[in-house]
């Protein structure tokens, strides 16, 4: 019998496979002592294990950087430097030869005072909430002890469900696209750095699914659904049915998207749509542009800080902002400043520990409490606006004084640049994003001081409603078709409007059948989704007609509920669009 595990989607797509449980946690380490005489060999199996590690780190970062280019490469350098970090392997000589510990027992027990220690002390080598200092550990303590690699499916294996509590990037890079059907994870968020390697290598991935890795066992048939969050173990026929036709739409699907992405962004009645890419990494530019996007309405620039100790510096921000602009020369790019805190946390901000850090010092409130920090991703920003229509993107913006102190930041490091004789474009735009109701309620202040807005629908909901959008077990609760969201994004519009600034949607919502209807109804022209979206939002807005969408947009103004908001607009798309084939996470009954 078909049991139903619901948890956020991270990776789009979809697959089957058989369940490959991936204990990928920490040994249990004997405590073990060797004789006087046998010190010196056991010092010596230490530095063997450590340089077998080390090959294996390289081996894994060259393949990275040929997949994924040089940035993410870099997720591999903490480790390779704690490998020789003189604490990690002179305390774990050390208690070899005092203690006549065996090395597993040495370094397990140094890494075990090392990591207490480091956090209370910040020191240098702590790194993000990603778990590598983690992944590491296992990597070496498997080693010493003979243990296998967790994670090393055969090519005879078959199709595989990755089941995790969670996983790391390095196991990341590791899978093969053409074998791993899915991965799985109790915890982690989209945000996760190993969530964004997923995507950029076409792995369907659901998160937050609690004790699900508790519920599977090895060799269980699984279908993951990455574009709605959704994990059926032991599917019945019926389940198989539906896995068979999404899977089919989605081959029909990608056969289209070339085509498609040659067609003018336009509505049945010739009203153009501006679609524009979300991207997480530099090397999905290539791709955005290949699927029709007009530009980047999103470059999200944590993947520069996440898995790293150390603040990037200006030369390879300015590189990675470049190399996108020239992707896009000629179309608007709009890079968001780095949003950090919430489920965000660098190392080397030393972030203090929140309970609430969705609500906590995050996004524009470090950028302004650590304006010398961030003086180098402004000029690396400006400088790239000399190769392309880059604008500035300020995140979660509450109060017009926000806004005005990074203008005021900003304009400093122009002189600076100025006096260094290094071009950029003076006449670069910067905006906000509407995140809150605070900021939605303020919108006409906001618009004064602003050049453009994108509203983030994700985080818009996530506190008008009072949400975690990373609690799986609130994600029934989490609809941008609730009517207060619904209402605040009219009111943004019509502020926008009135105001002469373009506004854009840049949130999970623009990227649904009807969140894209809705959004036209409401005179929002510019819309930025994650890349593999692009062609079928375009596809939805050429069947349908831009006045036909306002007139349901009003009705659904005055909708009492989320579940009327998404009938209002099924009922106005059902002569011009098959719903069943866009079906997504909040529109009306999942499929399964």
């Amino acid at each position: 019998m078909s049991r139903v595990f619901d948890g956020s989607p991270a990776s789009e797509g979809i697959g089957s496979g058989r369940v490959r449980l991936v204990h990928w946690s920490i040994p249990t380490v004997p405590h073990e002592m060797v004789e006087p005489a046998g010190v010196e060999a056991e010092v010596d199996r230490f530095h063997d294990a450590r340089e077998a590690v080390r090959e294996r780190l390289v081996e894994l970062k060259d393949q990275t950087e040929e997949l994924l280019g040089p940035v993410e490469a870099r997720i591999f350098d903490p480790q390779l430097l704690m490998l020789d970090d003189v604490e990690v392997v002179n305390g774990t000589v050390r208690y070899i030869v005092e203690n006549r510990l065996t090395a597993p027992r040495a370094f397990d027990w140094r890494m075990i005072e090392l990591q207490a220690l480091w956090r209370r002390t910040n020191h240098p080598m702590v790194l993000d909430r990603l778990n590598d200092v983690e992944d590491l550990q296992i990597r070496l303590l498997n080693r010493l002890m003979g243990h296998p690699d967790p994670f090393e499916p055969s090519p005879h294996d078959g199709r595989l469900v990755i089941v995790a509590r969670n996983v790391s990037p390095t196991m990341t890079v590791q899978m093969d696209p053409a074998q791993i059907a899915g991965i799985c994870t109790d915890l982690g968020t989209r945000t996760s750095h190993w969530a964004i390697l997923a995507r950029s290598r076409h792995i369907p991935a659901v998160v937050g699914l609690g004790n699900f890795f508790r519920h599977a066992t090895e060799g269980q048939e699984a279908i993951v659904d990455g574009r709605i969050g959704r994990v059926v173990l032991d599917p019945d026929e019926a389940d198989r049915r539906v896995f068979r036709a999404r899977l089919e739409r989605l081959r029909l699907w990608e056969e289209e998207v070339e085509a498609i992405a040659e067609l003018d962004s336009v509505t049945a009645d010739e009203h153009p749509v501006a679609l524009r890419a979300n991207i997480d990494l530099p090397v999905e530019a290539d791709n955005a542009r290949r699927h029709g996007a007009e530009g980047v309405g999103l470059l999200r620039t944590e993947f520069l800080v996440v898995g790293r100790n150390t603040m990037p510096d200006e030369e390879e921000q300015y590189e990675s902002y470049r190399r996108v602009a020239e992707v896009f020369r000629g179309q608007p790019v709009y890079i968001r400043l780095f949003d950090l805190g919430g489920d965000k946390f660098p190392i080397f901000l030393n972030l203090p520990s929140e309970e609430n850090p969705f609500l906590g010092w995050r996004a524009v409130r470090v950028l302004l409490d650590q304006p010398e920090l961030f003086r180098t991703q402004l000029r690396a920003v400006l400088r790239a606006t000399a190769h392309g229509d880059v604008r500035i993107m300020v995140p979660l913006v509450n109060d017009v004084d926000e806004i005005r102190q990074v203008r005021t930041l900003l304009e400093e490091e122009e002189e600076q640049l100025r006096k260094d004789g290094i071009p950029y474009n003076s006449g670069y735009k910067l905006g906000v994003m509407i995140e809150t109701p605070a900021a939605a309620l303020d919108a006409a202040e906001l618009a004064r001081h602003s050049d453009f807005f994108s509203i983030g629908t994700n985080d818009l909901v996530q506190y008008t409603l009072a949400v975690d959008r990373t609690n799986a077990r609130l994600a029934k609760l989490f609809n941008p078709f609730h009517p207060s969201v619904v209402r605040q994004i009219h009111q943004v519009s019509r502020v926008a409007r009135a105001a002469g600034i373009e506004l854009s949607v840049c949130g999970e919502m623009a990227a649904t059948a009807l969140g894209a209807y809705l959004l036209l109804g409401l005179d929002i022209s510019t819309l930025s989704v994650a890349w593999p979206s692009i062609p079928e939002v375009k596809k939805v807005l050429r069947e349908v007609r831009a006045e036909d969408a306002r007139q349901a947009a009003r009705r659904a103004l005055a909708a009492p509920t989320a579940r009327d908001v998404t009938e209002c607009l099924a009922s106005a798309m059902a002569g011009s669009v098959d719903l069943a084939a866009y079906r997504g996470r909040w529109e009306l009954e999942l499929p399964y």
